[in-house]
């Protein structure tokens, strides 16, 4: 596993913690919403494409063609 990720989770998590304080504090409520959201949809892609590589080397070990 790479550590790389890892950094990249947590500077994303930084910068929607931010902007999401950012928001509620000047009344957008909705847009708070709507960053958290896009923050976790980036999170996924990153981490579903992970999930797709551990299935495909469990698969080649195990032979299961």
């Amino acid at each position: 596993m790479d550590i790389d990720i890892i950094f990249k989770v947590g500077a994303i998590g930084l910068v929607v913690a931010v902007f999401n304080q950012i928001l509620t504090r000047t009344g957008r409520d909705e847009q708070a919403m709507f960053v958290t959201l896009a923050g976790v949809v980036v999170v996924m892609a990153l981490i579903i494409g992970m999930i797709n590589d551990l299935f495909m080397e469990v698969k080649s070990v195990f032979n299961l063609y």
